[in-house]
């Protein structure tokens, strides 16, 4: 909840930027904005007195973030059969600890195919001889585990280059979110044989 409130107030704040100055500075460059900069960045008082007070809502939401994660690590690890997540680009403790939890025996899931629908990162269109019929419940499955799955592929398509051409070609073709969905639903399906088969990520086999 703290985060998706924290990253409202970036988007709020990155928005204005591009509007009144068309500067694009990505959330990871917003996290670190101090007041001097924001006092340069814009010229209009109230638009300074805006952008201070976001800011100050984007640290104090950091701090409460960062307090309830020390507070997580601090009773909870990862259990053996789950510590291959780490080595998946875009997850770390928090988000191996989100899936430990939500997902439980990986071997209740059949295929790779059931864990990503469960995890809500398939399409619900219905395809009867090559047309739409309808859409299932894009409510069935765990909210959690699509979260998770989103925030890795989010920080993989920053961080691996691999996913970020994967998505940019993605992204070509349709859109941001769409493509955040395609790099989730390939890790979701990493992810289960690596549970379930207790293996580490391999790039190669995801993108070849």
């Amino acid at each position: 909840m703290f985060v998706r409130q924290r990253t409202t107030q970036i988007l709020s704040l990155q928005s204005m930027i591009t509007r009144q100055r068309g500067l694009n500075f990505p959330g990871s460059s917003i996290k670190r904005f101090d007041d001097p900069f924001i006092e340069r960045l814009f010229d209009d008082p109230y638009l300074v007195l805006l952008a201070k007070n976001e800011m100050a809502t984007i640290r104090h939401m950091g701090s409460v973030i960062k307090e309830i994660e020390s507070a997580v690590m601090a009773k909870a690890c990862l259990k053996n059969a789950f510590k291959m997540l780490l080595t998946t680009p875009g997850i770390g403790q928090i988000l191996g600890l989100t899936i430990m939890l939500e997902v439980g025996d990986i071997r209740r899931f059949k295929k790779a195919g059931n864990y990503s629908s469960y995890c809500r990162c398939v399409d619900s269109k219905r395809i009867s001889n090559g047309k739409k019929k309808g859409v299932n419940n894009k409510k069935n499955g765990n909210r959690y585990l699509a979260w998770a799955y989103v925030e890795a592929a989010y920080h993989a398509a920053r961080s691996n280059p691999q996913a970020q051409r994967f998505h940019q070609r993605k992204m070509s073709k349709s859109n941001r979110a769409l493509a955040t969905k395609a790099l989730a639903n390939k890790l979701t399906k990493a992810t289960y044989y690596m549970m379930r088969d207790q293996v580490p990520f391999d790039l190669g086999r995801l993108f070849q």
